[in-house]
């Protein structure tokens, strides 16, 4: 993991050198051709970005293709993974704007099951909403971490499954001590949206964030019918074998924290509303209040570098409120990153300039020389030097 990490800092100082010597901005097009040529350097079948500057497009590049016999295009869908934990957090905040719940309320309040979890660092109903959604919970990572046979369910299916292993679950540090990644803790945050709303976890999104968007083409976990034809596939890349992972799988009771599939139109609406936009302002604030989404954003907890975090020299991770944010010499990036079933993506935000980026990749490369992961990062601190630092946008 260390000689992995290494290599990461490595690639990203050298593409900052690289950028430095630059003596003009790139084109999109030379962006284009960076985002291509890692694909194919890394085995990577199908992939899309979309670049945004000032909320508005100014590259949207599909490659390779969803299936065998299907080319990638704007109507791919997508599985997201965990930057679905995003949309969780906004469902969260809503309820807390409504007043039906406050961020430092325990979880054990709405979920009294959690009474069964061991906590040798005091009492479980200590543990705050707010610390499930900084990852700073004590809860395990892994919803299933029992799971050694492929016959096995994906994921828990049933809000049952999930409460029959909290005798066996303890909780693995003092809450709001540090950061430590934990999808069972988001599991959790989609439990109480269906108590406190009494609407199923996937109808309340849609009622309360898909539809008002209008992202009319987002799911959670299998496909409806009419969008089946539209979902990518996913392959894993590992000792020079590629595999096809599961299609319309389904994520179970994980849906929360990683269940979420779309295309890039849509998600192009929501990191519209990440971005804010004076002219559609009212609309965005009736979804959630600007305040409050930029309370998701201040920083918790620093995050140490692994291998889903390496940070070139100055540059830094920290946690937020359902949020990841990323520090780069002065440069700041609002995102979440995702990783399921074959499916890598990542989203990143300057709210400052209101310029994003959105990528997903549909085949996780797990090699030493063609790794999909090392080259999401190599791709995002590239865009940091040769896009969000630019604040001219270049034509091709």
């Amino acid at each position: 993991m260390r000689i992995f990490v290494r290599t990461i800092l490595a690639i990203s100082c050298l593409t900052g050198i690289l950028a430095a010597q630059a003596k003009s901005p790139v084109t999109t097009q030379q962006i284009k051709t960076f985002y291509e040529s890692g694909l194919q350097r890394n085995g990577i079948l199908g992939s899309s970005l979309m670049l945004i500057r000032n909320g508005e497009v100014v590259l949207h590049d599909n490659y390779g293709k969803q299936s065998d016999t299907q080319p990638v295009d704007d109507n791919t869908t997508y599985h997201w993974a965990s930057v679905t934990k995003t949309f969780t957090g906004i469902a969260i905040m809503q309820l807390r704007d409504r007043g039906l719940l406050s961020l430092d309320d325990p979880l054990i309040k709405y979920i009294p099951e959690l009474a069964a979890v061991h906590d040798e660092y005091g009492t479980v109903s200590a543990i705050t909403i707010r610390e499930a959604m900084s990852h700073s919970s004590g809860f395990r990572d892994a919803t299933w971490p029992w799971r050694d046979q492929d016959w096995q369910p994906f994921e828990p299916t049933q809000w049952s499954q999930i409460v029959a292993m909290l005798p066996y679950s303890n909780i693995k540090f003092a809450p709001g001590t540090r950061y430590s990644y934990s999808n069972l803790a988001v599991v959790f945050l989609g439990e109480i949206i269906e108590r406190l709303s009494g609407d199923q976890f996937e109808v309340y999104m849609q009622k309360n964030i898909f539809r008002p968007l209008g992202m009319d083409h987002s799911y959670y976990d299998r496909s409806p019918y009419t969008l089946l034809r539209y979902r990518s596939h996913s392959w894993d890349l590992k000792d020079g074998k590629l595999t096809e992972d599961p299609f319309d799988f389904n994520t179970g009771i994980t849906r929360s924290n990683g269940g979420l599939n779309s295309p890039l139109p849509d998600m192009l609406k929501y990191i519209q509303f990440l971005l804010g936009d004076p002219a559609h302002q009212a609309d965005y604030d009736a979804i959630l209040k600007r305040s409050s989404l930029e309370e998701m954003w201040k920083p918790v907890l620093t995050v140490t570098p692994d291998d889903d975090f390496p940070s070139r020299a100055g540059a830094h991770d920290s946690v937020a409120e359902s949020f990841f944010v990323h520090s780069d010499h002065g440069l700041t990036l609002i995102g979440h990153p995702g990783w399921q079933n074959g499916f890598r993506s990542q989203i990143n935000i300057d709210p400052a300039t209101r310029s994003a980026y959105i990528v997903d990749y549909n085949t996780d490369a797990q090699d030493t020389k063609q790794n999909t992961r090392s080259f999401n990062i190599e791709l995002r601190d590239f865009l940091i030097d040769n896009f969000f630092r630019t604040r001219e946008a270049k034509a091709e």
